[in-house]
């Protein structure tokens, strides 16, 4: 069993079999909560399942792009818990696990703040271009456009429609990587610093 979670957007936690089936997951937006909120909803998910923690095989967990804060949570906790669980854990970035299920030409775009969005672009759930952080109205869009960032900026994205990252797709696309012999590092993907980085001059 595979326990997949991602920080990026919403707090989302899934548990998949290995032939790719949802078997319980769990979800809520708070931006401010993912430290609170994480541990509770993967508890939650292994009792959904009837799944103990020697039922997990591996870890895949979003990396971003993302603020700095909620990302670090999800990665921190799922390096912590391969740890102590002594499994792999694999990093996937977070646009995947939505970009993954669009067919087609898409562009999935995610919040940035700053006035900023990270973006992506995909061609039937492969992505071609990306991540990058842009202005919205710099962001080459084509195709559908899903993502809950394009919606605070409709002039930008005027057709756009929601969407939060799947952390169940996450593990499809660790698998697709690992049959094509691509490393998964759980290194963060901030795009830029963060808000908060060390005393000035230093």
């Amino acid at each position: 069993m595979i326990l997949a979670l991602d920080t990026s957007s919403a707090i989302a936690v899934a548990l998949v079999s290995p032939s790719g089936e949802t078997l319980a997951s769990r979800s809520a937006f708070n931006p401010r909560g993912h430290a609170e909120l994480l541990s509770g909803l993967i508890e939650e998910a292994l009792t959904e399942a009837g799944a103990a923690r020697a039922d997990l095989t591996r870890i895949v967990v979003g990396t971003g792009p993302a603020p700095f804060t909620g990302l670090r949570v999800g990665l921190m906790t799922a390096r912590t818990l391969g740890h102590v669980w002594g499994i792999p854990v694999e990093g996937v970035c977070s646009l995947d696990a939505l970009g993954a299920a669009l067919p087609g030409e898409a562009t999935v775009v995610a919040d940035a703040r700053r006035k900023e969005v990270y973006w992506a672009s995909y061609r039937d759930g492969v992505r071609v271009d990306g991540p990058t952080v842009s202005a919205p109205g710099d962001v080459p869009a084509s195709g559908s456009v899903v993502g809950r960032g394009a919606l605070l900026y409709p002039d930008a994205f005027p057709d756009a429609v929601a969407g939060d990252p799947d952390p169940a797709l996450l593990v499809a696309v660790a698998d697709r990587l690992r049959e094509a012999g691509e490393e998964m590092p759980t290194e963060p993907l901030y795009l830029r610093r963060p808000d908060v980085h060390g005393v000035p001059g230093a």
